[in-house]
């Protein structure tokens, strides 16, 4: 169908993920060595091979702007010496990556010739593996470089010290991506601290649930308070579900189990997540970030007090 922006009709830049983190979720199922990964399908059983040379294939045949480079991500906590061999595959692994990419981009049927390549530090609650990974990584000169592997159990405080330690060696004028990250303030937080994008499953998953966020904190819309309120979810939104729909409405939906209701959760929390980004951006470029961090980096997380 000609890649993914044109089967999604979608021209905007487009990042895909290597595999390397859902192999990490089936860590029951799955036998790392040199070569890569091989693991069985949580659906059916078959048994499947994954290493550099396969993520990057698949991924040029997507043809997404971003290939994220394929690595192990491993748990927290983890032994030390598991975490150094580990971090010392996943370099070995993305200098795979790089030659196998450089590769397809230059066959004449690749369909995005310049897809471009992120590599990923590794090296779990480890400060000085976090930073010897990415002095090592970044001697590759690639397009762009993640932190990874947070997120996945540590607490927040553990991952804001990781962040703090790494960024400095991270390459200047390089984007910064911070992996599975996060809530409001997570993100907020790791601007702060010199991170420039994020992925994450919360603003859609937590929606589902009927776990909202808004400018005066985050809303449980299931509590009984709401069950009878005319109020859209944050009258400063200007979201479709805020425009046109009550409190009680969309808790209504969610509660009788109505798809409407999922949805309309789900669209406000990607419209707040998409105008947060764009507020942190004006403040960066307007130069009062610093006032608008501390104004907002408690509210966010606190309970919602209307």
């Amino acid at each position: 169908m000609g890649g993914l922006h044109k089967f999604m009709n979608w021209e905007r830049p487009i990042l895909t993920d290597s595999g390397g983190f859902q192999v990490f979720s089936l860590s029951q199922l799955r036998k790392i060595t040199e070569e890569g990964v091989r693991f069985a399908s949580h659906v059916d059983g078959k048994r499947i091979f994954m290493g550099p040379e396969e993520s990057m294939q698949i991924q040029s045949n997507l043809a997404s702007t971003i290939a994220m480079a394929f690595d192990e991500c491993i748990e927290n906590p983890a032994p030390y010496k598991y975490v150094k061999e580990s971090c010392d595959r996943t370099v070995r692994w993305l200098v795979r990556c790089k030659t196998e990419l450089d590769r397809l981009n230059s066959l004449p049927e690749t369909i995005n010739k310049n897809q471009m390549l992120f590599g990923i530090n590794q090296g779990g609650t480890y400060e000085d593996l976090r930073i010897e990974h990415m002095h090592k990584i970044a001697e590759l000169d690639l397009a762009g470089y993640a932190i990874g592997g947070l997120a996945v159990g540590e607490e927040t405080e553990e991952m804001y010290r990781i962040i703090n330690a790494v960024e400095p060696h991270m390459p200047k004028g390089k984007p910064r991506y911070l992996m599975g990250v996060g809530t409001p303030c997570n993100i907020l937080e790791a601007v702060h601290m010199g991170v420039d994008f994020f992925d994450c499953v919360m603003p859609s998953r937590n929606a589902r649930h009927g776990n909202l966020f808004t400018w005066n904190g985050k809303m449980n819309l299931l509590n009984e308070k709401y069950a009878k309120d005319p109020r859209p979810f944050d009258e400063n939104c200007g979201c479709p579900a805020c425009r046109n729909y009550s409190r009680s409405y969309v808790r209504h939906l969610i509660k009788a189990k109505e798809s409407l209701g999922m949805r309309l959760a789900v669209a406000h929390n990607l419209y707040f997540y998409n105008n947060l980004t764009r507020e942190i951006r004006k403040a960066l470029d307007g130069g009062y970030f610093e006032s608008f961090y501390q104004k907002y980096r408690n509210i966010l997380g606190e309970r919602n007090p209307d």
